[in-house]
């Protein structure tokens, strides 16, 4: 009996020590995953860490690299600055100077002609939409007309008899003729039953044609009738004056101005400019500077008196040897033309302009001379600017060649790549631009420098033997 007592202890206590043993062993089962687990997580960082490392290692690989080419750098330009300083020590005082001063000069050119580049972009993208709005609805509300003839100042005789009296015995008729037209007269070829009067004075001119004409006519051509004939063909051109006065200014719109200034605008009638009537020109002006100071909230008034008067010194320079706008600021002070208007006008030429009227008005004349079959040159003056322009442009250092393009109005010159740098050629176009404004002052329109710049390469392939 005890025996199965100390049996039964036993298997009880076998019993509860498997139980233990079993809960030992799930515990430790729990720790090994859970170790391993943090293992796997400890061994993810170092790896994640290691990365890290690595990539700041290449950066500061990278860093030492670029450290160690610029510290090459600055030793290379020690080198070539001690290398300079050893010349420079043999240059004098003066040489150094002008050697800094064009090191310095460069840079500035560059710098400036950067600047210059930055702003024409700038202003081109802000002001070229509305500017060429204003221009395009100022230009619609006009009319113009395309020159096609110069006026001729001369007289068909209806046969090769009458030219004998007209020059008269010992050349008296001729010779009062001229005295009394203040006029030259030439007598056409043999074969040719004309004759033609010139004079620089576009109403002497006119007072001679007409004169000449009733001559002709009459058939009575001696000294007395030529004094009578011319004196009533003085009265004719007169009235026609008058009327074309007071015609332009009714056209215009204008009133207001005393009878002398409208009979110095009757006078453009006669007058011509490039082929281009100076009346039809002047009242195309007027309109065009209206339309264009309506647009832009200018004084429109002033705009239109100074456009009407812009042109009217051009009445008497063949009396004078200043340029018309000068003559014309001075007739309009002598005749109480208010300053403002005035102002808005005499400077038409040199651009000087002290006023936005002057501005608009300046702008009128330039887009009524520049439209197509406004005006026509002569061939010899065409030629004369066309190598006047490409000489200019010639003249520059580093300019190769230069070709004056679309009838003389662009001017494209082909650089040196090796002597003009990219920012240099801004300024060089300003530069071109602005000798050919300071030594042309004739030229009917706008003129556009553009500068080439480009390197080529060629090489030539032999064929084979």
């Amino acid at each position: 009996m005890s025996d199965q007592n100390t049996l039964d202890k036993l298997l009880e206590k076998f019993t509860a020590d498997s139980s233990i043993a079993k809960e030992l062993k799930d515990a430790a089962r729990e720790l090994v995953l859970e170790a391993k687990t943090q293992a796997l997580d400890v061994r993810q960082q170092a790896e994640s860490k290691l990365e890290e490392v690595e990539a700041q290692e290449e950066t500061i690989k990278k860093l030492r690299g670029r450290l160690e080419a610029r510290i090459k750098e600055l030793d290379e330009l020690y080198e070539k600055e001690a290398s300079e300083l050893e010349k420079l020590h043999t240059l004098s005082k003066k040489e150094a100077e002008e050697k800094l001063l064009s090191v310095i000069d460069k840079e500035l050119a560059q710098e400036y002609a950067r600047r210059i580049r930055e702003n024409e972009d700038k202003i081109k993208t802000e002001s070229d939409k509305r500017a060429r709005q204003i221009l395009v609805t100022a230009m619609q509300r006009i009319g113009t007309e395309n020159v096609s003839e110069y006026t001729l100042y001369t007289v068909e005789l209806p046969d090769e008899d009458i030219k004998g009296r007209i020059i008269g015995k010992g050349g008296q008729n001729i010779k009062a003729f001229e005295e009394a037209t203040g006029v030259s007269v030439e007598i056409g070829e043999p074969g040719e039953p004309i004759v033609t009067v010139s004079s620089f004075d576009p109403v002497k001119r006119e007072v001679a044609r007409l004169a000449m004409e009733k001559l002709v006519a009459d058939g009575r051509i001696q000294p007395t009738r030529i004094e009578e004939m011319v004196k009533s063909a003085q009265k004719e051109v007169d009235q026609v004056v008058r009327e074309a006065g007071e015609d332009l200014l009714y056209r215009a719109g204008v009133t207001g101005f005393p009878q002398e200034i409208v009979e110095l605008l009757g006078r453009l009638k006669f007058r011509s400019s490039y082929g281009q009537n100076m009346i039809e020109h002047t009242l195309e002006v007027t309109k065009l500077g209206s339309a264009i100071a309506a647009e832009v909230g200018a004084d429109v008034e002033i705009v239109k008196k100074a456009c009407l008067l812009h042109d009217i010194g051009k009445a008497i320079t063949a009396e004078t040897d200043k340029g018309h706008a000068e003559v014309g600021a001075e007739l309009a002070r002598r005749y109480g033309i208010p300053e403002e208007v005035v102002v808005a006008f005499e400077d038409h030429h040199t651009e000087n302009f002290k006023t936005l009227e002057a501005v608009i008005m300046y702008i009128a004349d330039a887009i009524s001379g520049a439209r197509p079959g406004a005006r026509k040159e002569d061939y010899e003056g065409y030629v004369k600017r066309i190598k006047e322009l490409e000489e200019i442009a010639d003249s520059f250092a580093g300019v190769e060649k230069s070709y004056a393009l679309a009838a003389g109005k662009e001017v494209r010159v082909v650089v040196n790549p090796a002597e003009i740098t990219d920012a240099e050629m801004f300024k060089l176009a300003h530069d071109i631009a602005a000798a050919i404004h300071d030594k042309i002052t004739d030229f009917p329109a706008p003129i556009r420098v553009n500068v080439v710049r480009e390197t080529r390469a060629s090489a030539l392939a032999k064929p084979g033997n």
